[in-house]
């Protein structure tokens, strides 16, 4: 479309605008030729290019063009390096610009609520501020490209169990906080081009059809502009879905719900300008897509592999390396034990499996850096059960202790079969494959020099971490991971990625456990804002490894912090010093905790997080920056965000339970004035600005009667009256108070309101 040519929705008939709302087919949306109105793609990502050929379909099971696979959200969020994150990004925009697709379907910002969540791989980390900052660095590579981005899965998709129907039954504060945080960094820093609405109903609405959700909240509250897309079959009623705010259901219904929209209009029940808006962001979609440059081509798959290489270095998180086991030396004799090590576990399966170019293999890897000797044992196989005990699986484990006890260093992969967390459904628990533990034990017995490698996309329980000297979590790497896991055994990359979740110790620490996942069409969000490691830290409960964890080849010391706040931020400066022997870098974190708080919070909540790299000696003074907006809390009594004034501890960490130093800084928050009514509260009147003074001087022995003195100084009485709604006080035995006294105080106190505006 030339700028002279371009249609508007005003050109269209109402029977072509309402067609403009649903896809033509799996991928595509209709053209209308009529007025030079073109198709475009949208297709799968998150972590690659999911263009599919031939037969299509959202649950991976077609075939799809060759792309590169990086490694997935669950590996790249433990880098916490958004540079790199936008560089993978931009990487992936291009694959799709070449392959002329307009619209990549992510990335997935979701909170990993529970470690049972089958779709968990996809998402970033379980708290709001790791996946905002990663999803909005994802969304600005894919669009340096000319090719949107679908920010998914707005919102509350939590899990796989049901999730077509299921209701997040959450409550305002949560829902702010932890859930809808990270859409909103990622829409107001980034600019998607679409946002994709859940499958799920929230609070009982489906996400499709929630007006409160697509158009107050996005648009009104946050200003987004673009267009929001339906999850493959997720509109229950298209029309309630464009009154909503929704614009394109995806895929084609066969003009089936097309028809029902021009009905309504027809009828009267739907006005014709929803229908016309929403066709309108289909119109500005499709011109973005068309003013994108001609993509340089053919793909350099070298360049990709060796981005998606350096991308899993980054996401391998070391657990554990005592006695320095780790990195290898060169001419140890190793035995590499475990199916993985041959035939790699590295993407999720569902609508986000990818074809990829290439794919190394960790074995292979280790035989191109390794000078000693290499025996390899498979094990166990991987299409095995959890009580394999045929003599065929005997035998995999007596070759894998034979190879152990004649090595230096046993290194062994351990993790989960793809059948057992995908896309469509939730795992039963977090335990590895009982052959596998089983053949660990044997290993460890036949040589406690072992290192343990997983491969898995949801946490699992690590009983073993006291019986091994390290521990590497390996997650899912992508295409190139056989070749990052090898470079960070030999100390060919320093790791530096930290958890971003926390690895409990039992399933039922965790804290949707008990609300998850739900029963008869509604999961209870019961644990509220105490998501994550701020459910262990406010129960002092003992985890496996903490969120932000992550060792090192070198070591950090962090000098004393500095705090200072300005009307706009806070701003922390801490010295970060390189003591050990090699280049490393280290990612610093900051929390922060609000003692005296008025609300219920979590001893310590991330706000923000920066990575510097240093050589062996060196030390640099790193700056982190809070957004005073980011401090806030959702008030539940003024449906808005507040900043609560106040003395705020700032605690700048290794992980959330790795606390290097703390300061404390006083923050001036926002002014709470609540309007008066009959049925606030005593504490309510006694703090309005305006009355509280007046009342307080005036009627300073007002509860005589009720045995307090004037000064009140009996603090359970105070505690009692404090939550006392003053509409009730008249004719209260002893309270010399009338109700039309009281009444008098309320209309001062709205006057006094509507005078400040």
């Amino acid at each position: 479309m030339t700028p002279q040519s371009r249609p508007s929705a005003s050109d269209l008939t109402i029977q072509e605008s309402a067609s403009l709302t649903s896809g033509a087919d799996f991928w595509t949306t209709k053209a209308v030729p009529r007025v030079g109105i073109p198709s475009i793609m949208l297709t799968d990502g998150p972590h690659g290019l999911r263009k599919q050929v031939g037969a299509t379909d959202h649950l991976g099971l077609g075939a799809s063009v060759p792309a590169t696979c990086f490694p997935p959200a669950v590996a790249l969020g433990s880098s916490f390096d958004e540079d790199l994150v936008e560089r993978v990004g931009a990487a992936l925009g291009l694959e799709a610009a070449i392959e002329d697709v307009a619209v990549v379907l992510g990335p997935g910002i979701n909170i990993k609520r529970s470690p049972l969540c089958g779709r968990n791989f996809e998402y970033y980390s379980e708290d709001p501020l790791v996946s905002g900052v990663l999803g909005a660095a994802a969304v600005r590579g894919i669009q340096s490209r000319g090719v949107g981005a679908s920010l998914k899965h707005f919102a509350a998709n939590n899990q796989e169990t049901d999730r077509l129907r299921v209701s997040a039954d959450v409550d305002p504060r949560p829902l702010r906080e932890i859930y809808l945080r990270g859409f909103h960094r990622v829409v107001t820093e980034a600019r998607p081009w679409t946002v994709m609405c859940s499958y799920n109903r929230i609070n009982g609405v489906y996400a499709s059809e929630d007006p409160w959700l697509l158009t107050r909240v996005l648009r009104d509250e946050w200003g987004f502009e673009g267009l929001v897309v339906s999850d493959w079959g997720a509109v229950e009623d298209r029309v309630a879905g464009v009154v909503a705010g929704l614009d394109l259901e995806m895929p084609a219904s066969g003009g089936r719900t097309d028809a029902q929209l021009v009905a309504a209009v027809e009828d009267g029940t739907l006005d014709e300008a929803a229908v016309r808006l929403a066709a309108s962001r289909v119109i500005d979609l499709v011109e973005r897509a068309d003013r994108r440059p001609a993509a340089p081509g053919p793909l350099d798959v070298d360049a990709h592999h060796a981005l998606a290489r350096e991308a899993a270095g980054r996401s391998i998180v070391l657990l554990k390396n005592d006695g320095a086991v780790l990195p290898l030396p060169r001419d140890a004799s190793l035995a590499v034990i475990g199916a993985f090590a041959a035939e790699p576990r590295y993407q999720g399966a569902g609508s986000s499996l990818i074809n990829p170019t290439r794919l190394d293999t960790a074995l292979e890897e280790i035989l191109a850096l390794a000078e000693g000797d290499v025996v390899y044992a498979a094990g166990f196989t991987l299409d095995g059960g959890d009580e394999d005990d045929t003599p065929d699986a005997a035998a995999l484990v007596a070759e894998a202790v034979e190879a152990a006890a004649a090595a230096d260093t046993a290194v062994v992969f351990l993790g989960l079969p793809a059948a057992t967390e995908s896309e469509g459904f939730d795992r039963d628990h977090i335990d590895l494959p009982a052959d596998q533990s089983a053949l660990l034990a044997a290993v460890v017995e036949a040589n406690p020099r072992t290192v343990v490698v997983l491969s898995h996309g949801g946490v699992v329980a690590l009983p073993f971490r006291d019986d091994v000297p390290a521990i590497v979590e390996g997650w899912l790497l992508g295409q190139a991971g056989g070749g990052a896991t090898a470079d960070v055994l030999f100390g060919v990359v320093n790791p530096s990625a930290k958890l971003t979740e926390t690895i409990p110790l039992r399933l039922e620490d965790t804290a949707a456990f008990g609300n998850f996942p739900g029963e008869f069409g509604h999961v209870r969000y019961g644990e509220g804002i105490l998501v994550g490691y701020r459910w262990f830290d406010a129960r002092s409960l003992p985890v496996a490894y903490p969120f932000g964890h992550g060792l090192s080849y070198t070591s950090f010391a962090y000098g004393p912090p500095a705090a200072s706040v300005d009307g706009e931020a806070l701003r922390v400066t801490v010295t970060v010093t390189n003591t050990g022997g090699r280049a490393g870098r280290e990612v610093v974190q900051l929390y922060t905790a609000v003692p005296a708080s008025t609300v219920p919070r979590a001893p310590r909540e991330l706000r923000a997080f920066a990575g510097v790299t240093l050589e062996a000696g060196e030390s640099r003074e790193v700056e982190l920056t809070v957004p005073l907006g980011d401090l806030a809390h959702w008030d539940l009594r003024r449906d808005r965000w507040i900043v609560e004034g106040g003395e705020y501890r700032v605690d700048v960490a290794a992980s959330s339970r790795d606390v290097r130093g703390s300061v404390t800084v006083t923050v001036v928050g926002d002014e709470v004035v609540l309007p008066l009514t009959m049925a606030s509260s005593v504490a309510d009147l006694l703090s309005h600005p305006v009355v509280g003074p007046i009342v307080q001087e005036a009627m300073a022995g007002l509860l005589d009667g009720a045995g307090a003195g004037a000064a009140m100084p009996d603090d359970a009485l105070q505690k009692m009256m404090g939550s006392f709604p003053i509409g009730r006080l008249a004719g209260f035995p002893g309270l010399p108070v009338t109700f039309e006294q009281i009444e008098q105080l309320v209309a001062m106190a709205g006057a006094a309101d509507e005078a400040d505006g």
